[in-house]
């Protein structure tokens, strides 16, 4: 789960179900949250977690982080499992939203247009701290982690139409290599962030 946007946030891949899309302002500012973040990505790529589990991910306490996890609930983010067992104090969480997605098309309420960046804001900030984390510890990666890791920087001149086709191939490609059931994944593989933002680099109005 990263980002999300119009397209599909979240990181899944295989046949997963059509993303949900947001709409509720009082939802996206519950989730804009780094703790409710870190879990919904911990239940969303890694399955079904106590909240003792997501607390140690998160950096909470266990009784903080079922605070978060009641939080997501009532915005029908997450639920209790039922195949975890009878007992309620050690029963595991899951994730109900795998991917998300977000309007933006300019006719949306004001309500709803904050709300959403303040959610894609929380995400960026979230995806700079995995970012920084790397560059800190570059040096003690495998040199063909090193050699293999890496951003691209371009400029490209497209129409609208043009650039949707692009992010969606994008997409497409990525969704290729999600692989959240581990008996996909390929000997050596591992996690990997990928972002691909494509930013229009004109003033509204402008010809350049």
């Amino acid at each position: 789960m990263s980002s999300p946007h119009e397209h599909d946030p979240s990181g899944t891949g295989g046949q997963q179900p059509e993303p949900v899309r947001l709409t509720d302002p009082r939802a996206m500012r519950a989730l804009a949250h780094p703790a409710r973040i870190a879990i919904m990505q911990h239940l969303a790529i890694e399955g079904p977690a106590t909240a003792t589990e997501c607390a140690e991910v998160a950096g909470l306490s266990p009784s903080a982080c079922s605070y978060h996890l009641r939080a997501l609930e009532r915005y029908g983010f997450v639920e209790e499992d039922p195949s975890g067992g009878t007992d309620r104090r050690h029963r595991p969480w899951r994730a109900t939203a795998i991917s998300m997605t977000l309007r933006t098309d300019p006719e949306r309420p004001e309500a709803e247009r904050l709300a959403s960046r303040l959610l894609i804001e929380s995400f960026a900030a979230m995806a700079d701290e995995v970012r920084e984390g790397y560059l800190d510890r570059m040096s003690e990666y495998p040199r063909e982690w090193q050699v293999a890791a890496g951003g691209v920087n371009d400029v490209l001149h497209v129409t609208p139409d043009e650039l949707e086709q692009i992010r969606r191939r994008v997409e497409r490609v990525f969704s290729e290599y999600r692989r959240l059931d581990p008996a996909e994944r390929p000997t050596g593989a591992r996690r990997v962030q990928a972002i691909a933002d494509f930013t229009p680099w004109f003033a509204p109005g402008g010809a350049e």
